[in-house]
């Protein structure tokens, strides 16, 4: 569970080089998790779809290429960061300031919700999956892609010692943030993953989660359905 105060002010020092960073960061293998994620959402047909926590845009961007016909909404509460994804000019996405613990919208709207790499800064996961499952209608889906742990015992100490040692010095060279790099290590260590995000949605307003590991686990794609 995050401070918001400090999720929002943080994110909104590291807007301006955001996408570069996550890029160098990952080797560009963010970039190929997002398209997979669009592949998935595909295949669900969504007439609408809500991404929230969009931050820049990358996520509704991918989708919009691969999704024409789905009427998007791009939602994230730092308003520096819609206005890099604005800048971007990503056709068939509305961009909007929205809290995704408490969003204005009416029950069951939408047939997808997406969320990468945001529900890990929310105030509380199990109160915010809720939210996300309220406005999802009857049969849709949430599909979350966020940071996970290497499911091979063997790899995780070198992840440990890249996402505390190097991740954050590398990043705060670029940004100048060294401290909103800190913190993303520190977050994902405490976020669930694996068999526990999958319980921790179907607890929550969902059913029948599955968690789909990408590159040994290093991240994850979770899908939940609405009852």
């Amino acid at each position: 569970m995050q401070d918001p105060a400090f999720v929002h002010e943080a994110f909104a020092k590291i807007s301006g080089r955001y996408v570069a960073t996550n890029h160098v960061l990952s080797l560009g293998t963010d970039i190929l998790w997002r398209r997979k994620v669009a592949r998935l959402v595909r295949e669900m047909k969504p007439a609408s779809l809500l991404d929230l926590a969009t931050g820049s845009g990358d996520l509704a961007m991918e989708i919009a290429k691969l999704n024409p016909q789905t009427k998007i909404i791009g939602a994230d509460f730092c308003e520096p960061m819609l206005e890099v994804a604005r800048q971007r000019k990503v056709p068939g996405v509305e961009w909007i300031v929205a809290d995704a613990m408490n969003l204005a919208m009416p029950d069951a709207t939408f047939d997808v919700v997406t969320v990468a790499f945001g529900l890990r800064n929310m105030a509380s996961w199990p109160e915010a999956v809720r939210e996300m499952s309220r406005v999802i209608k009857p049969g849709g889906h949430l599909v979350v892609l966020d940071f996970s742990l290497p499911t091979l015992p063997i790899l995780r100490p070198l992840y440990r010692f890249y996402l505390h040692k190097m991740l954050p010095r590398i990043a705060g060279l670029i940004t100048g943030q060294r401290g909103a790099f800190e913190y993303l290590s520190n977050s994902i260590e405490a976020f669930p993953s694996g068999p526990a995000m999958c319980e921790l949605l179907n607890r929550n307003g969902l059913h029948s989660a599955r968690a789909i590991p990408l590159n040994f686990g290093i991240a994850s794609i979770y899908i939940g359905q609405k009852a």
